[in-house]
């Protein structure tokens, strides 16, 4: 028997239990037939007022994940998206690459996660090769991100870090604020911009942004979802969020 609602695929996410915008961006972008199933690592919403905090706040939520994981596979989930980003671009390429594997093995089942989804996405967008990031972290995270596209063959021209003082509060980022971050790292030898750390609410201005600039603007969401679909033989084109998932 068929799961009445996700007949196509159902979904198993993990993100934060701070998180407030990956479960409204990623249903937003849902396909008929598809349906996104949460689990939550749950960890306090403690202050970050340093280095030291993001560091601790990032080996909670390494923690916690593997419960989260064993939660949402109670579902019987056909494919497992990883809503969270600062562990997943954390120490670089090669870590990336060891958390999938070792989050694969622990889901049973393929695995999308937001460095690899910014990765792809960005090969979808030509040859790009300079681009600019931003990002709610400390500067301990930003440079995580500059280390990961620096391995995968990118020059990051510029990180803007957004310095969110607790993990629930990056949500609450305005939609100008995130603008004006955009404009600022924005210049004639940026090819692309990437928005990392899910609990910014950046699909809707990414598009904006991307339509008025005219160069990839990719929120790591957007990417996120985009990647699990195509990954899992979804191919809809889903509209509003930028050409990433309107057009490839």
């Amino acid at each position: 028997m068929t799961d009445s609602l996700g007949y196509r695929m159902k979904f198993g996410v993990i993100a934060p239990s701070t998180n407030t915008s990956v479960q409204p961006e990623f249903d937003s972008m849902r396909p008929v037939g598809v349906t996104n199933h949460f689990s939550r690592i749950v960890i306090p919403d403690d202050p970050v007022h340093s280095d030291d905090d993001f560091n601790e706040l990032v080996m909670r939520i390494r923690a916690a994940t593997m419960d989260a994981i064993d939660a949402v596979k109670t579902c019987s989930p056909g494919a497992l998206i990883m809503g969270m980003s600062a562990e997943t671009f954390w120490d670089g390429k090669e870590r990336a690459d060891t958390l999938k594997a070792q989050v694969e093995d622990r889901a049973g089942m393929p695995v999308a996660m937001g460095s690899d989804a910014c990765q792809a996405a960005l090969s979808k967008m030509g040859d790009i090769k300079r681009i600019a990031v931003i990002t709610p972290y400390m500067p301990i995270g930003d440079e995580q991100v500059r280390k990961f596209f620096t391995d995968c063959g990118y020059e990051v021209v510029t990180v803007k870090g957004l310095k969110c003082k607790s993990p629930m509060l990056i949500a609450h980022e305005s939609e100008q604020t995130l603008r004006d971050a955009i404009i600022e790292v924005n210049d004639p030898s940026v090819e692309a911009i990437v928005q990392a750390g899910t609990n910014l609410a950046m699909a809707r201005v990414g598009a904006i942004a991307e339509f008025w600039l005219d160069k990839p603007v990719i929120a790591i969401n957007t990417a996120t979802y985009w990647h699990a679909l195509r990954m899992n033989g979804i191919e809809d084109k889903v509209q509003g969020f930028g050409s990433l998932l309107s057009h490839h």
